[in-house]
C-alpha cells in the first residue's frame, strides 16, 4: 500500500472514531428529516442525502423523512395549465389543483426519494398520511388583517389543511421491521376530503408523535443569526420566542422557527434548521462535534 493510500486510510479511521460516540447517542433513537428546499433539485446532493439516511439505518438509528416539494408542484400546474391563485400568499388549492399535489408529493417526488435510498443498500418505503390512517387533517383556518381596514378576515384557501392526530401504529411497525418511511404531506379528513399540508409543519407532528430524539430541518440557510448577523450554533426555545418579538428573527424564518417550538412543545427533544446545500449535512450535524446548524432545545 502506499504512503498516500495509507494517510488516507488513517484519516478515515480517525473520522469514525471521533463519530462513535455521537453514534452511540443516537443509536436506537428515531431522528426525523424534513426534505425539500434547493436540496431536492440537485442530484450530487440527492445522493449525498440518501446515503445520509442509509448510514443512519445501518447505524442503528431509526431514520425517517417527510419531504416537501412546491416548485415541482408549481411546474406541474403551470404544464397541465392549471391557474395558481394566491391569498395572503398562500396558494388555494382547489379540487383540481388537490389532484396534482397528490399525484407530485405521493407519486413522483415521493417514489424518486425511496429509490435513491433503496440504490445505496437499504428498504425505504414511501408513504403519506392516508396510509395505516397515520394523519387526520381539517380545513386550515387563516386569518390575515387588511393593511388598509385593519380588519382581520379569514381566508378561504381550499384544501389546506392542518394537522389534528396522528397515529403512530404503522411506523412503529416499519421500525421494527428494519423500514424506511419516506413521507408525503398529504393527509385525509372526516369530512372525506384530502388535504395538503405545510410539510415542515407535517414533519413536526410525526416526530412529536414519535418523541423524536432529533428534528432536522434542511433549508438554504445555514441556521439562525442574531441581531449582528452572528450565526447562532444552540438556542433555547425562549431565546427564540423573543427574537422573534424583537424582530431579530422576521420574514421567512419566522414560521420555521415557530414549527421548532412547536414541535419542542409536542415533545421533540432538540430541533435543527441546517443548510441542506451542504453536502453530507446531515452526517455533519449528527455525528461531529461542530454540528451544522443551529440547535434549538426546550
Amino acid at each position: 500500500m502506499e504512503t498516500n493510500q495509507i494517510r488516507d486510510a488513517e484519516h478515515q479511521a480517525g473520522l469514525l472514531s471521533k463519530a462513535l460516540p455521537y453514534m452511540q447517542k443516537y443509536e436506537n433513537h428515531t431522528v426525523v428529516v424534513k426534505y425539500g428546499g434547493h436540496a431536492m433539485g440537485d442530484a450530487q446532493l440527492g445522493q449525498a442525502f440518501a446515503r445520509d439516511i442509509a448510514l443512519l439505518k445501518q447505524s442503528g438509528i431509526n431514520p425517517i423523512v417527510v419531504h416537501g416539494g412546491g416548485p415541482q408542484i408549481g411546474m406541474m400546474l403551470e404544464k397541465m395549465k392549471i391557474e395558481s391563485r394566491f391569498e395572503g400568499g398562500l396558494r388555494v388549492t382547489d379540487e383540481k389543483t388537490m389532484e396534482v399535489v397528490e399525484m407530485v408529493l405521493a407519486g413522483s417526488i415521493n417514489k424518486e426519494i425511496v429509490a435513491m435510498i433503496n440504490a445505496e443498500g437499504e428498504w425505504a418505503i414511501g408513504l403519506c398520511g392516508k396510509d395505516g390512517n397515520m394523519v387526520f387533517a381539517e380545513k386550515a383556518k387563516k386569518t390575515v388583517v387588511d393593511s388598509d381596514s385593519n380588519i382581520e378576515r379569514v381566508l378561504d384557501l381550499g384544501f389546506v389543511g392542518d394537522i389534528v392526530e396522528v397515529d403512530r401504529t404503522l411506523l412503529d411497525l416499519l421500525a421494527k421491521s428494519e423500514m424506511i418511511p419516506v413521507i408525503a404531506p398529504v393527509a385525509p379528513g372526516r369530512d372525506g376530503h384530502t388535504y395538503n399540508i405545510n410539510a415542515d409543519t407535517f414533519a413536526g407532528a410525526i416526530a412529536g408523535a414519535l418523541g423524536a430524539k432529533r428534528l432536522l430541518f434542511l433549508t438554504d440557510v445555514p441556521g439562525v443569526m442574531d441581531a449582528d448577523k452572528v450565526f447562532q450554533k444552540e438556542l433555547k426555545a425562549d431565546q427564540c420566542r423573543r427574537m422573534i418579538a424583537d424582530g431579530i428573527i422576521s420574514g421567512g424564518m419566522i414560521p420555521k422557527v415557530e414549527t421548532c417550538i412547536d414541535a419542542i412543545d409536542r415533545g421533540v427533544e432538540g430541533v435543527v434548521i441546517l443548510n441542506g446545500k451542504t453536502p453530507h449535512a446531515v452526517l455533519l450535524e449528527l455525528f461531529t462535534e461542530v454540528g451544522a446548524g443551529t440547535l434549538i432545545l426546550p
